[in-house]
């Protein structure tokens, strides 16, 4: 029977729009689940979405519809992006699936039965976006630690779990398995959070306040905390799995980003071990995309990459070999489009690609569609090197070291590459045939195993370039795929389109779109002003707003992410003292789409919004039909 290997991503919050950080976990999932499966490991491979709490009930609000056919629609985001991808997951939950929330019930009753439940009046200071009750002591500057956006002090009655009942234990637990939280200085953080006091956890809100939500199944005045009910989706997938599936608890991975490191490693081991269950085995928490200037990927700086934004210029394949080379697993990764263009080039354009045109072209000139026989083998330098970089290889991803993995392959690559230029088969091809055969026999299978070891991370591709040398094609191979063959069948003719053309300059697939009237910007005078004779230029539109938050150090302006339809912006108000976040998303209203861009503040703001003022009060025009965003306004 084949070991079982049984991986998740994080669930992903269904409000947000997939980008490069959900890109990256889920690739990287992919592609360990692809290499176990060629290492001949039944896997198992779980995403899907979070589709409860308050920020998706008060955008469904805001959406005028039902909570749950918001969510379908949202939920849908993530699966369309993923098949584009190349994503092989096995199962897809929604934490709005009645098989998912069978066990959350499940799973309250039985904590309830044996008294780790309690009920208590608490007062706490309230984050909408992080949906989480903060201390006065976790507060920074009066906002929350996180994001640090504004909270609000709730006092209320709620259902708490005995979490610090399970401190010592978790200590205890964390110390004997060292190599449960990775990368070890992570490990370092959640015993260092450990050291300080656990407080009890908050698993409930009142339907007052908050109906979206799983009910608490012996009081349905309250609906189940949304971090207790999405992480508890990794047990839940296992007991409904789709059919053919045979997941097995615990998971051997956990991958999550290192933002949520804490409720991974202190909330769900605590709530694994109340239930009587096993913890996961390892719980992998990796870095942070930078932009190039080292700042983190966020909607408030307005550097985020789509990920099919990229993967439709350059290619899914290639996209997920970028992502796969440059992070080492655990540390933060600068991301920019010229990095981005370079490893392209230098890894799959110069080594490899450059490597099958050669081969392919010579071997498809002197000997088209022979059979070729490589003699020797035994004492072949690259025999030898193709056996140690295929225990190397496979080492290296068992230890989640993807980056030198492809390191290890690529320098296999190259070694074949030198030795064939070394043999000069062109020369000999005429004189001494059968030396000239021995070298593109010994290139051709070098690049075969080379190929069958990147699979994992560019199965398409992969299968392209095994059709170029004659290869069997296929979307999955076996680990026995890797093993040396002294025979070798060469193509009848050579394609002249490279596997991996070289891109020559930025396609320019992360900048902003500009709009697309054509019409010249129109430029705001100092004191605020549009002269009047250009006034019949202002270009009108409606406009979502998608995000909302003060602008830092000013207690007047507030930074607004807005869909314009075809494009996405950011503009600045001066709203914040009538409007909070919370009231402003999910607005339809009306933006002048032709401003010149200016600085606010220091905040680039693209656009302007339409208001009104009645006294001292302000009010935005918006749009009381069910429109899209981007519609001229006439």
């Amino acid at each position: 029977m084949s070991k079982s290997f049984y991986l998740t991503t994080p669930l992903y919050y269904v409000n947000d729009e997939p980008h490069l950080g959900h890109a990256y976990t889920t690739i990287l999932a992919d592609v360990l689940s692809r290499y176990h499966r060629l290492f001949g490991e039944d896997v198992h491979f779980l995403t899907g979405t979070d589709e409860h709490g308050q920020k998706v009930a008060n955008a469904a609000t805001k959406a005028g519809k039902d909570p749950k056919l918001y969510c379908d629609g949202l939920a849908q985001r993530f699966i369309d992006v993923w098949e584009q991808l190349g994503i092989s997951n096995d199962d897809f939950i929604r934490t709005t699936e009645p098989r998912h929330e069978k066990i959350v019930v499940d799973v309250l009753n039985k904590l309830n039965e044996k008294g780790e439940i309690y009920k208590k009046d608490y007062v706490g200071w309230y984050s909408v976006f992080e949906e989480q009750f903060f201390t006065e002591k976790d507060l920074i500057d009066g906002k929350d630690p996180i994001g640090h956006r504004p909270v609000e002090k709730i006092q209320e009655t709620n259902y708490f779990f005995k979490m610090s009942k399970y401190q010592d234990w978790l200590i205890d637990y964390y110390t004997k398995n060292k190599d449960a939280v990775l990368p070890e200085f992570r490990m370092n953080e959640v015993l260092g959070f450990l050291r300080k006091p656990l407080e009890d956890l908050c698993i409930s809100r009142p339907k007052s306040r908050l109906s979206w939500g799983i009910p608490i199944p012996w009081d349905t005045d309250y609906v189940t905390y949304v971090w207790f009910d999405a992480l508890l989706n990794y047990y839940s997938a296992t007991l409904s799995p789709p059919e053919g599936t045979h997941p097995t608890w615990p998971a051997d991975y956990h991958l999550i980003g290192k933002d949520i490191l804490t409720t991974h490693a202190v909330y769900w081991p605590t709530m694994l071990k109340a239930a009587d269950l096993e913890p996961p085995k390892h719980i992998f928490a990796h870095g942070w995309w930078l932009a190039k200037d080292s700042a983190k990927m966020s909607k408030s700086t307005g550097n985020v990459i789509k990920p099919l934004d990229l993967a439709t210029v350059y290619g899914a394949d290639v996209f997920r070999y970028v992502l796969m080379r440059e992070m080492v697993l655990g540390q933060d990764a600068s991301f920019s489009e010229e990095s981005f263009i370079k490893r392209v080039n230098s890894d799959l354009a110069n080594d490899l690609g450059n490597l099958v045109s050669r081969v392919a072209k010579i071997q498809s000139k002197h000997f088209p569609g022979e059979t070729l026989h490589l003699e020797d083998t035994e004492e072949d330098e690259i025999f030898e090197l193709a056996r140690k970089t295929t225990f190397s290889v496979r080492t290296m991803v068992e230890n989640l070291q993807i980056h030198s993995a492809i390191e290890e392959t690529l320098q296999f690559i190259r070694a074949i590459n030198r030795d064939f230029t070394l043999a000069e088969p062109w020369k000999s091809a005429k004189s001494d045939p059968q030396s000239a055969r021995n070298a593109l026999a010994r290139a051709l299978e070098g690049i075969r195993i080379a190929s069958v070891l990147l699979s994992p991370i560019m199965p398409n591709k992969i299968q392209e370039l095994m059709k170029r040398i004659g290869a069997p094609a296929s979307d999955q191979y076996e680990w026995e795929d890797t093993a040396w063959n002294t025979t070798t069948r060469a193509k009848e003719s050579f394609f002249d389109e490279p596997v991996f053309p070289r891109v020559n300059a930025p396609k320019q697939a992360t900048e902003k779109k500009e709009s697309p009237a054509k019409k010249e910007e129109l430029k705001i005078s100092p004191d605020g002003l549009l002269p009047i004779e250009r006034f019949k230029e202002v270009e009108l539109k409606t406009a979502r707003i998608k995000s909302a938050e003060p602008v830092k150090g000013t207690d007047k302006l507030m930074r607004l992410e807005i869909d314009l339809g075809s494009e996405e912006r950011q503009l600045v108000a001066g709203i914040q003292q009538h409007y909070t976040p919370e009231k402003l998303v999910g607005k339809l209203i009306i933006v002048v789409a032709n401003l010149q861009p200016a600085k606010i503040r220091g905040v680039r703001s693209e656009g302007m919004l339409l208001a009104v003022r009645d006294g001292d009060s302000l009010n935005l025009l918006t749009v009381d039909a069910n429109v899209p965003p981007g519609l001229k306004i006439s």
